[in-house]
């Protein structure tokens, strides 16, 4: 009841997020949302003390599945993913690390994903190709400024004509599917984009985070020291996925009869064995998903136990790429960084 009275400031602030601080690092995120809340709040707005773009937008399912995917678990990750997915204009991902990127790769493997950079001589027929057979695209290496023959699609300048949609695609018109998704990814850390470009797509800061690496680095180390715990957990984080999803369609279906049945549903034997089946499914699932708790929390126990070895890692990782701020040639990547750390732990004596 307390989440339904605080909906509409949860809403307003949540939006806000989508709309204007897809760009901007946690900090200054966290600072924006607050003075949002004290706003909302000397306005007399419905509204929690402290309210989540994940708690208000988020779905769990979802976010699992992401995770499953390569999407980081950090909050601020999670924040990016749903602000792409809520916006009405193509992401634009600053990802110097690569993350984001993969993450993308990852997600729309099965669905064909068409991968181009704007170098390529025939992009924008690939372009093409993925937004008449509604393929997703991603084009990567982003730099400062757009080609221009993406401005229809930028804009999603699409038009009716016969009951097919079309788009124009610089100096040609392609029929449009709605399958079609668009993303791009750049790996500038500080790129200037002037307006013109920033109203055009989404703007989301996809930089990765110290809670962010620290818990990529937790996952290293356990996957080295104790694979055999490392194994379990992604084990129970695949099948908490599939139980999810599994209780989400037992929902579906039961509201499903209750909406189809006519007259009296205790008269309706068809309806009777769905909803009978419903329950017998969810209090299996229900049960293992108890047992699965439970052997999550004595795996996260053991984990904790590699914290510091962690948390020191993130430490000399940002040490070292603010080392760019002095001198340009310093620029360390992410992987170059992950692989000597691994490294680093076979080598280990202890």
């Amino acid at each position: 009841e307390a989440n339904f009275q605080s909906a509409t400031g949860g809403v307003l602030v949540a939006a806000g997020t989508v709309a204007y601080l897809g760009v901007f690092t946690s900090n200054f995120r966290a600072t924006a949302v607050e003075s949002w809340i004290k706003m909302c709040h000397t306005l007399n707005i419905p509204c929690s003390s402290h309210p989540s773009l994940i708690s208000t937008l988020g779905d769990p399912i979802q976010i699992r599945k992401w995770n499953i995917q390569g999407l980081p678990t950090d909050g601020f990750s999670i924040e990016n993913a749903i602000t792409m997915f809520n916006s009405n204009r193509w992401p634009l991902l600053i990802d110097p690390e690569g993350q984001a990127n993969q993450w993308i790769r990852n997600m729309e493997k099965e669905n064909k994903l068409n991968i181009m950079k704007m170098s390529d001589s025939n992009f924008i027929r690939t372009i093409e190709n993925a937004v008449q057979f509604g393929s997703p695209a991603l084009l990567e290496n982003v730099g400062e400024e757009l080609d221009p023959s993406l401005e229809g699609l930028l804009l999603k300048a699409v038009f009716k004509q016969g009951g097919v949609t079309f788009l124009r695609l610089g100096d040609n018109v392609i029929e449009y599917s709605n399958l079609f998704r668009f993303y791009m990814t750049t790996k500038l850390r500080n790129p200037h984009y002037l307006p013109e470009v920033a109203v055009k797509v989404t703007l989301v800061n996809f930089m990765i985070t110290p809670a962010g690496l620290q818990d990529q680095l937790l996952t290293v180390v356990v996957a080295e020291e104790r694979p055999e715990l490392a194994a379990e957990k992604e084990r129970l984080i695949v099948e908490g996925a599939q139980m999810d999803t599994a209780l989400k369609q037992c929902e579906n279906d039961i509201l499903h009869v209750l909406s189809t049945s006519e007259g009296n549903i205790l008269e309706d034997p068809a309806a009777i064995n769905a909803l009978n089946n419903s329950k017998k499914i969810s209090t299996d699932i229900n049960v293992k998903q108890k047992v699965a708790k439970t052997t999550e929390k004595q795996i996260d126990c053991v984990r904790e136990q590699y914290v510091p070895v962690a948390f020191h890692g993130q430490l000399l990782y940002f040490c070292i790429s603010s080392l760019i701020s002095i001198e340009p040639t310093y620029q360390y990547a992410l992987k170059w960084f992950k692989s000597l750390f691994i490294f680093c732990i076979r080598q280990s004596e202890v």
